[in-house]
């Protein structure tokens, strides 16, 4: 316990923690802050292509095993199966109808790859090394939500399209195609190819990282402000318990792949967070009706920051106590 509130108060007092913060705090206050939307989106191109690179060249100088094809297939199945644990979790806490409730699932299913950059940066902060193809993970875990909440839709009775438009918006998704197109690049340049461009991709990886976030947090603090109406205490409460419910699983599969303490800690904070750039697009054609104040709200404004402040720490500090599970 001292471990896990040790991690927790010095995440907490971090660059990255306070400019989101900071972020937050000014669209609360109304403040007039803003960062220009091509900035921010120059600044999430420049995140994805370093994160994907760099987890490229990481599986590049590991090799491929079964334990990266384990922790592969492990990631898809998280992905299919957290979305009906969601699901099940708000109909017991919240009176929303079928269509938002499966779409907030499919963002609990997937994940944000921002909550993963942050947790790959206070491991290394923390010195703790993981396995590079974790990005791969991640990218594995983006689209399999999606499909099981239009399942869910359609069980029930709903619509739930499933046309090309969707696939196309699945597969061709902006954020998927750099991810794994720059993991890609790294792993075919190798370490050698990281080397080479390391000034650029590696030294101002942080800063970055602190500006994209205080815009985080800009955008999170104005959706709380603007849209709190449409969240009720059951549905704060599970934006709170979901990422705990999801990274127990992490932390299972982590354990029985066998991952480092880091990459478990990796998975578990997968398992743990909401997407707010991938799954937002495929719902606008997948089920329209679905409301935005709701699953953006939830997964933006509640589950992020919660994973930032409390989550991090503590999947990391428990992964500490039970990694590297069966070999």
């Amino acid at each position: 316990m001292t471990e896990i509130l040790s991690l927790a108060a010095g995440n907490l007092i971090s660059p990255i923690i306070l400019c989101f913060v900071l972020g937050m705090s000014a669209a609360l206050a109304r403040s007039d802050l803003t960062i220009p939307e091509a900035v921010a989106k120059g600044m999430s191109i420049y995140l994805l292509f370093a994160i994907g690179f760099k987890g490229g060249a990481g599986v590049a100088e590991h090799g491929i095993d079964a334990r990266l094809a384990a922790a592969l297939t492990s990631g898809a199945l998280l992905s299919l199966s957290l979305p009906f644990i969601a699901y099940t979790l708000l109909g017991a806490l919240t009176r929303l109808d079928t269509v938002d409730k499966a779409a907030v699932a499919a963002h609990y299913g997937s994940i944000s790859i921002v909550t993963f950059v942050a947790a790959s940066s206070v491991l290394e902060s923390q010195g703790i090394s993981s396995e590079g193809y974790m990005v791969a993970v991640a990218a594995v875990m983006e689209a399999p939500a999606i499909l099981s909440a239009l399942w869910i839709v359609a069980r029930s009775g709903g619509q739930g399209i499933a046309d090309t438009r969707l696939y196309r918006e699945i597969l061709l998704n902006g954020s998927i195609v750099l991810l794994v197109g720059a993991f890609l690049i790294g792993a075919i340049t190798g370490e050698k190819g990281l080397e080479t461009i390391s000034p650029f991709m590696v030294l101002p990886f942080q800063g970055v990282l602190c500006l994209f976030l205080m815009d985080m947090g800009l955008v999170a603090g104005r959706g709380l402000r603007d849209h709190r109406a449409a969240l009720r205490g059951g549905a704060i409460l599970f934006g709170l318990a979901m990422p705990l419910v999801g990274s127990a699983f992490g932390l299972l599969a982590g354990y029985l792949v066998g991952l480092s303490s880091g990459g478990t800690a990796l998975l578990m904070t997968l398992a743990a967070s909401a997407s707010y750039i991938a799954v937002p697009a495929a719902m606008r054609v997948a089920l329209p009706e679905a409301r935005p104040a709701v699953y953006l709200t939830l997964s933006l404004g509640v589950t992020f920051p919660f994973n930032l402040a409390v989550g991090i720490p503590v999947y990391t500090a428990v992964a500490s106590m039970i990694a590297g599970g069966p070999s």
